[in-house]
């Protein structure tokens, strides 16, 4: 099983540098990202092929995370 978690402070701009692609080259079965910085009517992409949770940030422009599973999750707790 490979896991990663990446700090992207500020997920748009990490889409503009590439990360899609690094995401694509990884392949991980789990992809945690921390410091999103975006709300739920931001996010900028759906990734076929796994399971997404994000949790936004009360104040915009701030932190937030989100996780990729390829395994549904028996329980998600916010």
């Amino acid at each position: 099983m490979k896991l990663v978690s990446w700090n992207v402070n500020g997920i748009r701009a990490c889409v503009k540098n590439g990360f899609l692609d690094f995401f694509a080259r990884e392949n991980a079965d789990i992809f945690c990202i921390q410091e999103t910085k975006v709300q739920e009517e931001q996010i900028p992409f759906k990734l076929d092929g796994y399971y997404q949770y994000w949790n936004f940030a009360q104040k915009k422009g701030y932190s937030g995370t989100a996780i990729f599973s390829k395994i549904k999750p028996v329980n998600i707790f916010y």
